[in-house]
């Protein structure tokens, strides 16, 4: 097989500091090479040094072509051709990679119009036709989408269908099934499968996912802390590792059973509680009816008890947060204890939040790039609590940060000094200082690699033993639900398919939606 990329003894290094060192590995045409390794192991940076898109700090040495150019030797408008047209690329975090400025429809149609020279309805066409490969539904809608408006997998679909739209010969996937479920997973590596096969397309997949290496990749190299661990056929490195850490990632599948809860406490309760958003006119036209994100449904959450909601990326699970939460309009009614959350306003909605927090899918837009840790863990302590002396307030920072495992000496450093694990953590840490009852927790290991990942649920059943809290817990992940909650709620377009015991539901789904969901994870028939 013809090599399409290759890097020989390449090497990166941030202010003399040797990140990468002498990292050799080739991408053939109609191969998936998937590069592993946990955050901070050089994996993504790999990558960016041999497309030029590193800062000015980062220096580069080393072989590195692609097909019979040699990528070192090449000049700014060189680059500029090839990225976009020859080599596509999908980033980790579709939030930041879109241009909240632009319609989905015009950022794609950006790269026909450069590439290919497409405007107009020819474009528009285009685009239509590359979200519908992507499997999004409504695609002559969300072409006019905004991407604040689209879900965090739907914003990563966006994403691929943009890096596909020139039929690349390089894709770069960073990755692309992060924010996405499960069965959404499978259906975007079978199409980016397919689109390798009928053009011979190499694609380089990095990934934390170890069972979408084992089910998608010809090839796998693993990296730690920027040196090449082994190389070779994923079957033979699955079957026989030769490096231990290979066999530690091998063996860090979120395991264990969620802690017990408190019998017959009950915490949260809604009755009919649903969402619906009105979809905007257009000039002269009748006002088209509002789209039912959430169908009425009633659920009840325990103290000290975890509920699982999972389901397909756009299926309402964090919209039905938002509304638990009064972060967005709904109607129904919702129970806290004995108090009517869905009657609050003013004052009484905002102490109301002391005892209902939330920790949001990408800790790197969530928390502010402006503000160090101490700050931004204390910023909610303050608010409810302006009576509190600076000494007490540094003491109760000081005190959270070790309780979800971060140093001391981190308080003062900001977001973007930190991985993706810790930067969660420091999400976690903002949540519980305030001691909250209820604690809503947004896919908060999507973006993790699983030996972090196991690290971070262990760090919340040991914080749900020791506090009592009760969880709200969304995630695409099964594993990690089977991990974490007492009972489960699976929804599909916003309707409550199932519910139940979350290991009988897993063992034993009533419906074909929630039996292709467990199949998609991986997950034994029958287990307990």
């Amino acid at each position: 097989m013809p090599d399409l990329l290759r890097l020989e003894e390449f090497s990166v290094a941030f202010d003399g500091v040797t990140v990468v060192d002498r990292l050799s590995l080739s991408v053939g045409r109609g191969e998936t090479l998937a590069l592993v390794g946990e955050s901070g192991s050089g994996k993504s940076v790999s990558a960016l040094g041999a497309m030029n898109l590193l800062p000015g700090n980062a220096s580069v040495s080393g072989g590195r072509t692609l097909v019979d150019t040699d990528l070192a030797r090449l000049r700014h408008r060189d680059w500029q051709g090839l990225r976009g047209g020859r080599v596509g690329f999908v980033f980790q975090e579709p939030m930041t990679s879109l241009n909240p400025l632009h319609t989905v429809g015009k950022q794609i149609g950006e790269t026909l119009r450069l590439h290919r020279g497409l405007s107009g309805r020819a474009a528009r066409a285009r685009v239509i036709e590359l979200l519908t490969q992507v499997k999004l539904p409504r695609a002559e809608e969300l072409v006019d989408a905004w991407p604040h408006q689209l879900s965090g997998g739907q914003r990563q679909r966006v994403m691929i269908a943009m890096a596909i739209a020139n039929d690349p010969e390089l894709l770069i996937a960073d990755e692309p099934t992060t924010a996405l479920d499960v069965t959404v997973q499978q259906e975007i590596l079978a199409l980016l499968a397919e689109l390798r096969d009928r053009h011979g397309m190499g694609m380089l997949f990095i990934t934390h996912d170890l069972n979408l290496v084992r089910r998608h990749a010809d090839r796998v190299c693993v990296l730690f802390q920027g040196r090449e661990q082994e190389t070779g056929p994923v079957e033979r490195v699955f079957a026989s590792p030769q490096s231990a850490y290979t066999r530690t990632l091998l063996a860090a599948e979120p395991e264990g059973r969620p802690v017990p809860s408190v019998a017959g406490q009950s915490l949260l309760r809604a009755d009919g509680l649903g969402v619906r958003f009105q979809r905007p006119k257009k000039l002269f036209m009748p006002r088209p009816p509002a789209f039912e994100a959430v169908r009425p449904l009633s659920l009840t959450l325990g103290r000290g008890e975890t509920l699982g909601i999972v389901g397909e990326s756009g299926s309402g699970k964090t919209t039905l947060a938002m509304a638990l939460l009064r972060l967005v309009e709904s109607h129904g009614e919702i129970h806290l204890d004995d108090t009517r959350l869905d009657t609050l306003s003013g004052g009484a909605l905002r102490r109301m939040r002391q005892r209902v927090q939330i920790v949001f899918q990408d800790p790197y837009g969530s928390l502010s790039p402006r503000l160090p840790v101490a700050e931004i863990v204390s910023e909610g302590l303050r608010f409810h609590h302006p009576e509190l002396a600076e000494s007490e307030v540094r003491r109760r920072v000081a005190d959270t940060l070790r309780e979800v495992g971060l140093p001391a000496d981190c308080a003062d450093r900001y977001p973007h000094e930190f991985s993706g694990g810790q930067r969660q953590r420091i999400a976690v840490a903002r949540a519980i200082i305030l001691e909250p009852a209820l604690l809503v927790l947004d896919e908060p290991t999507s973006a993790l690699d699983r030996t972090v990942q196991k690290q971070l649920v262990s760090l919340l059943r040991d914080l749900q033993a020791r506090r009592g809290m009760s969880y709200l817990f969304i995630s695409h992940d099964l594993a990690v639900v089977r991990a974490m909650a007492h009972r489960i709620m699976v929804l599909k377009e916003g309707e409550l398919i199932e519910e139940g015991e979350c290991l009988a539901v897993l063992a034993n789904p009533r419906s074909d939606y929630t039996r292709a969901l467990v199949k998609a994870a991986g997950l034994a028939p029958g287990m307990r």
